[in-house]
């Protein structure tokens, strides 16, 4: 052990490898291709290990030193188990996420030794295997006035892997799609005062600077007013922070005469609950209430990395939801964009009234696909929890490239109802419509999509309520550690190269 740890001190490298564990406990592990060449490097010595080793569960492993001058640390990983006893209810490629979960679990094992780099086995997938490192590598530290004791650890995909050169581009592929979710993690995680409708946006702006194909125009208050976006102004005038609408166009395709997809996240970077106002406990969370404006910029950020041939854009209302004597108050009318009257009668439920601006807005571009994203109700984190994002949306077709995207993005999405019973309960006696359910919390999440219906003619439109996947105790996923969570920026960006795939 003092010999493996002076080796860690000098040259702090750590490999992490793949086997496949049969659910049978007397089954031996088998080796991965990248495993197989390191076992023979140091004479069988790791297989002989595995042998006596405890039997590993699905996503574990063991740790292991001194095997090798050059690894000072090894990590093997059980990528998956082989037997399947039943149908499985996970509605996710397993296998793939066995693997982004496994990596995962190395590279949080491997950090905590203070290693200067690990390499990594692709297994037999290496953009599922980058995914799970470099999302289990992020850890929101930037406020933290001591670093002396964090380290940094290069993450490369090992030499040891069969056909390196060949599977590179999958690695690559992976580690752009990863490090779009942890953009989108970093600006949920930052807290309120430090990432304001302005800060948000200039964030945006630096980000992005590096792409040709992204154009960013952020507008102000006078020109909210001068578009008549009175639900959107409404929410924001109890704050004293100025409101911010942004619009990140991304041209990818050789014509520009076509948007195939726009996205429109809700950007509320902090939610009181207004005159509504929200209970104390937990309401730090409500720095996140923007998640679905950082999903939405995570996305476009992985779409212009990855050079995807389409054209999409990013619609981001930005706004404080605050108590003030300038609040909108309960029993307020306020009339959207599109001419309709709205009833406040929570101003707590205050992400529908900007998204309503937001979309009437977003028809301008006439979208093949229009989707938004935002941490809508409280409902929907009851409904299911942190399993899956809800859906609502009025094309089945598009519901069903959904759930195909999030099957292989293991970040899953969850079909609900749109039916007319909750359009009846949200119509108002003295507005055309009111802003939340008459019967109160039942049916919350859907009678929040109801409302966006109302805003919404385009018949390819999705509305994903991410309340419930917005942050984790970092129990689910397990390679996403506590915070934000970014969710569900790779489904979204699955989602996008689906359709570039069309063009």
């Amino acid at each position: 052990d003092s010999l493996a740890e002076e080796q860690l001190q000098q040259d702090p490298k750590g490999l992490l490898l793949g086997a496949l564990k049969s659910e049978n406990d007397k089954a031996p592990l088998q080796l991965t291709g990248a495993a197989k060449a390191f076992d023979s490097k140091i004479n069988g010595r790791l297989s002989e290990l595995l042998k006596t080793a405890p039997g590993f569960q699905k996503g574990e492993g063991g740790l292991f030193y001194g095997l090798d001058d050059n690894y000072p640390a090894v990590y093997v990983a059980n990528i998956k188990s082989l037997n399947r006893k039943c149908e499985s209810l996970e509605n996710i490629d397993e296998e793939t996420e066995n693997i982004r979960t496994a990596i995962g679990g190395g590279v949080k094992q491997l950090k905590s030794l203070k290693l200067s780099t690990i390499e990594i086995d692709p297994c037999s997938n290496a953009k599922a295997a980058a995914e799970g490192a470099y999302l289990a590598d992020y850890h929101f530290n930037d406020l933290k006035s001591d670093k002396k004791e964090e380290s940094k650890t290069e993450l490369l995909m090992t030499h040891l892997a069969n056909d390196y050169s060949k599977i590179l581009e999958d690695w690559n592929t992976g580690s752009v799609l990863a490090e779009s979710q942890n953009f989108a993690r970093r600006l949920m995680d930052s807290p309120s005062n430090l990432m304001t409708p302005t800060i948000f946006t200039s964030n945006v702006k630096k980000t992005m600077s590096e792409f040709n194909n992204i154009s960013i125009t952020s507008y102000d208050q006078d020109w909210a007013k001068e578009k008549d976006m009175r639900a959107f102004l409404g929410v924001s005038q109890g704050s004293c922070e100025p409101p911010v609408f942004l619009v990140v166009k991304y041209n990818g395709a050789q014509s520009t005469d076509k948007t195939s997809l726009a996205l429109v996240g809700k950007g509320v970077t902090f939610d009181s609950g207004g005159i509504s106002i929200k209970p104390a406990a937990n309401m730090d969370k409500m720095k996140g209430d923007m998640g679905g404006a950082a999903v939405t910029i995570g996305t476009l950020y992985a779409i212009s990395k990855l050079n995807l041939p389409l054209n999409a854009i990013g619609i981001i209302p930005l706004c404080e939801n605050m108590p003030s004597g300038n609040a909108v108050k309960p029993g307020d009318v306020l009339t959207a964009m599109s001419g309709k009257t709205i009833e406040v009668d929570n101003t707590d439920a205050e992400g529908r009234l900007i998204l309503a601006d937001a979309l009437t807005f977003a028809h301008q571009f006439n979208p093949e696909t229009l989707i938004d994203i935002a941490t809508l109700t409280g409902a929907m984190a009851v409904a299911i929890g942190a399993g899956a994002a809800g859906v609502f949306t009025n094309s089945k077709k598009l519901w069903q490239e959904l759930q195909e995207c999030s099957w292989k993005s293991g970040d899953r999405l969850w079909h609900m109802p749109l039916y007319n019973l909750y359009s009846k309960q949200i119509k108002s006696n003295v507005a055309d419509i009111r802003n939340v359910g008459k019967s109160g919390g039942i049916g919350g999440a859907c009678t929040a999509a109801a409302f966006l219906k109302e805003f919404v003619s385009n018949t390819r439109w999705a509305h994903l309520d991410i309340a419930g996947v917005m942050s984790s105790d970092g129990d689910y996923p397990s390679y996403l550690r506590n915070g934000m969570t970014g969710r569900p920026t790779r489904t979204l960006v699955e989602f996008a190269s689906f359709l570039s795939s069309l063009q």
